[in-house]
């Protein structure tokens, strides 16, 4: 997968942060077969970039090309069909449906792919040391605790590129490692690249960095 701006702005921001910055108003490209870390201080548009590569935003001038593809002139099935393919995402507000348990969060990502067996699923809920709280409500987990099904389940589906909005910003370093390491495992199966938004610039050379 190809990702392609041309001079995008996000409407509003201010004047001192498209001068600074990598991304705005700048033309640049993101491939598939590389892992990108998106960084900067809070407030200077991390989730945005996130969320204009997912379709969520369309309050912005310039141009976004996914594979070739106007992304202002996709349709909604066209979307729908890319985020269910090609474009997973963890988002930094999680979405988790908080009255339903671990597995059934699972379970509903992964009936509409149909991607994974149940014992992959639950190697992942073992490998994230999530084991034993399968049919616990998710509302009642710990913010940590949630990003790492929010996790799980956007491993549930194939996918060319993963969003991550500061998935790991409640998770201690050794939680951090494992989801990480589970993250890069599944994108290498898939040939797929990682796109990371994080507050620092706190990861080794795997990732190509880009300050916002």
């Amino acid at each position: 997968m190809k990702i392609e701006f041309f001079n995008v702005i996000p409407a509003p921001i201010p004047e001192n942060d498209i001068t600074n910055s990598e991304i705005w108003n700048r033309n640049f490209s993101l491939n598939s077969s590389n892992n990108y870390l998106i960084y900067a201080e809070s407030g200077k548009g991390k989730t945005t970039f996130v969320n204009i590569i997912f379709g969520l935003r369309k309050d912005y001038s310039g141009k976004v090309f996914i594979n070739s593809n106007d992304t202002t002139k996709l349709n909604k099935s066209e979307y729908s069909e890319l985020r269910k393919k090609k474009l997973s995402i963890v988002p930094q507000g999680l979405l988790l449906f908080n009255e339903l348990s671990l597995i059934e969060n699972l379970k509903i990502k992964n009936k509409l792919t149909e991607f994974h067996t149940e014992e992959k699923i639950h190697e992942m809920i073992s490998a994230l040391g999530l084991s034993g709280m399968e049919n616990k409500p998710v509302g009642k987990m710990s913010f940590g605790q949630r990003q790492r099904v929010a996790i799980i389940r956007a491993l549930c589906q194939p996918f060319e590129f993963i969003l991550l909005d500061e998935a790991f910003s409640h998770l201690d370093e050794n939680n951090a490692l494992k989801a990480m390491e589970l993250i890069k495992l599944e994108a290498k199966r898939q040939n797929a690249g990682i796109i990371l938004t994080s507050l620092k610039d706190n990861y080794n050379d795997e990732f190509i960095k880009i300050r916002v």
